[in-house]
C-alpha cells in the first residue's frame, strides 16, 4: 500500500509516524509532499518517507493519497494536483470544513473519504469520524481505518452532516476540556495554592476521572451522584454551575462550533 501524506504539519507527521510505527507501511512505500524547497529538507531530516516537492513526481504512483493541509490552502493544492490524480486512487481529506462534493469537482476523482480527527491523535488517543463516497469499496474503507486507528478510535458515519457534528463535539473538543481545566487551576490559585500544585490537582483529577468512566458501565449522571452526598460540598458546587448555566452554556457552544463548521463547508 503506497501512501501520500501532502502536508508535513502536526497531523501529517502524526499520520507518518503511526503508519510506520503500526507496520502498516513501511518508509520505502510512504511518500511525503512539501510545498517548499525547505519543508522538504525539515521532513527529510525525520526519515519517516520519501519526501517530494512536486506532486509530478509522487502522485501518480500512490494509492492513497492524504490532504493534510490547512482549508485555506486547498484551493491551490487542488490546481496543482488534479492533472495527476487518477480515478482509481482513493483520497483521504482531514481538511476541516472542505466538503465532499467540494473535493470531488475540484480534483475529478470518484473515491473520496472525508475523515475529522483531533489533537489526542498525536499520541495515539485520537478520536476521529469519518464517512466516504459509494464508490469507495468496502476493502479500501477498511483501510484507511486500519490507517485512521493508528492514532486512536474511530467510528463510521453515513451522513457527511454528522463529520461537521464530530468537529464541535471531538474535534474542538479538547479545547473545553482544557478551558474547565484552566478554570478550575484558576480557581485553586485564588484558594490558595501555586501553580505547580493547582496543575497537578486539575490534571490529575481529569484523568482519574476519565479513567474511572472508561472501565465502568456507569453515565456521568451515575458518577456524579457517587460525588455528591446530599448538603455537601459537590452539591454546593453542582448548584452554583446550575445556577450559573454552565451546562447550557457548554452545549451552546459545542452548537455554535457545528453552525461554523457548516459556515466553512459553505
Amino acid at each position: 500500500m503506497k501512501i501520500l501524506i501532502i502536508g508535513g504539519g502536526n497531523m501529517g507527521l502524526t499520520y507518518a509516524r503511526s503508519f510506520v510505527r503500526a507496520h502498516i507501511t513501511s518508509r520505502l512505500d510512504l511518500r511525503l509532499l512539501a510545498r517548499s524547497p525547505e519543508r522538504v529538507a525539515a521532513l527529510a531530516a525525520h526519515e519517516i518517507g520519501t519526501v517530494w516537492g512536486s506532486p509530478a513526481e509522487c502522485v501518480p504512483g500512490a494509492s492513497i493519497i492524504i490532504l493534510a493541509v490547512k482549508p485555506q490552502d486547498s484551493k491551490a493544492l487542488f490546481e496543482k494536483l488534479r492533472m495527476y490524480v487518477q480515478p482509481h486512487q482513493v483520497m483521504l481529506s482531514i481538511m476541516a470544513g472542505v466538503r465532499i462534493e467540494t473535493l470531488r469537482a475540484a480534483l475529478g476523482t470518484p473515491k473520496v473519504i472525508r475523515a475529522m480527527p483531533n489533537l489526542p491523535a498525536q499520541i495515539g488517543m485520537g478520536m476521529t469520524a469519518f464517512t466516504s463516497t459509494d464508490e469507495v469499496t468496502r476493502a479500501e474503507l477498511v483501510q484507511v481505518q486500519n490507517l485512521l486507528s493508528t492514532t486512536g478510535k474511530t467510528v463510521y458515519v453515513e451522513d457527511e452532516s454528522a463529520i461537521d457534528a464530530s468537529t464541535a463535539i471531538s474535534g474542538s473538543g479538547p479545547a473545553y476540556v482544557y478551558y474547565c481545566m484552566g478554570a478550575l487551576m484558576d480557581a485553586a490559585t485564588q484558594m490558595g495554592f501555586a501553580p505547580a500544585e493547582a496543575e497537578l490537582l486539575v490534571s490529575q483529577t481529569f484523568r482519574g476521572a476519565v479513567e474511572l468512566y472508561s472501565q465502568s458501565g456507569l453515565s456521568c449522571a451515575d458518577w456524579i451522584a457517587k460525588v455528591a452526598s446530599k448538603g455537601g460540598t459537590t452539591e454546593a458546587a453542582l448548584k452554583a454551575f446550575g445556577a450559573g448555566a454552565v451546562r447550557e452554556g457548554l452545549m451552546a457552544g459545542a452548537g455554535a462550533a457545528r453552525d461554523r463548521a457548516e459556515e466553512l463547508g459553505k
